[in-house]
């Protein structure tokens, strides 16, 4: 993916540059991916951050938006407990995403995107980009990792996943390998395959503990990170970017016009 940037990250600007952009209400994506949270042995706290950053940088890549910067901090119950790991409270959370939103539509940006790197925080974005729709009249989308690169997921080989696992890993392999610790990944479904078989939504947390049931992680990772490879984060990265670019081309076509 070419480095060459017709978009530009907020925080390169000067205000006045910034000015130029928000007058012609210019998309604005605002990522979120968490700075600080634990992915196993293998992966560092910052792969959220990573991803939310690697995922900006290719739809900048290709259209002329901005980016604001990462919100680096978010609602991580699952891993609160794990040393390094930052969590938010559900309240906090939602206001923190509430605030930096409402900035920019007091700045008068009617065109935004929320490009939401979590699982758990998904609910609570939804929930507020409801609430301001409501109290604002903006109508502001999100783009969820959940739903974003399925096109590629075909590749993946592990027999279940969701966290540091052969995806996370593989994305990583893609946009950042030297930040991955050599010979730490291992297979680690934990106790997935004894969740009971239910339409029943289960509340879960990570837990070293081996009595800990379905909680149960050994190393913090479900799934087999040892499955990834870089052609397969490669795929899934321009997947995922693909369907952001898709996504803004279709919802404000007239917006994407390379500035003069």
């Amino acid at each position: 993916m070419t480095k060459t940037q017709t978009g530009r990250w907020l925080e390169d600007l000067t205000w006045p540059e910034a000015d130029a952009w928000f007058r012609r209400d210019a998309v604005m994506m605002v990522p979120i991916g968490a700075a600080s949270k634990e992915h196993g042995h293998h992966l560092p706290l910052c792969t959220d951050y990573l991803l939310a950053r690697g995922i900006c940088d290719g739809v900048l890549a290709q259209l002329p938006v901005l980016s604001a910067p990462v919100i680096s901090f978010g609602y991580y119950p699952a891993f609160r407990h794990y040393p390094g790991s930052q969590h938010l409270e559900p309240e906090t959370f939602a206001a923190l995403l509430h605030d930096v939103l409402k900035g920019f539509i007091a700045q008068k940006l009617t065109r935004i995107l929320v490009v939401n790197t979590g699982i758990s925080t998904e609910p609570i974005v939804n929930v507020t980009l409801r609430e301001l729709y409501e109290h604002t009249g903006i109508r502001v989308a999100a783009a969820h990792i959940s739903r974003l690169g399925k096109a590629a997921d075909g590749l993946m080989e592990q027999a279940h996943g969701g966290h540091g696992d052969e995806h996370e890993t593989a994305l990583i392999q893609a946009l950042a390998p030297e930040r991955i610790r050599a010979g730490k990944a291992e297979q680690d479904y934990g106790n997935l395959a004894a969740a009971p078989d239910t339409v029943f939504y289960l509340p879960t947390i990570f837990n070293p503990d081996p009595t800990s049931g379905i909680d149960y992680s050994k190393t913090g990772v479900r799934g087999d990170p040892t499955l990834a490879t870089e052609a397969k984060g490669k795929a899934s990265l321009d997947a995922t970017v693909g369907d952001v670019v898709d996504g803004l081309r279709a919802l404000w076509p007239e917006a994407l016009k390379a500035p003069a």
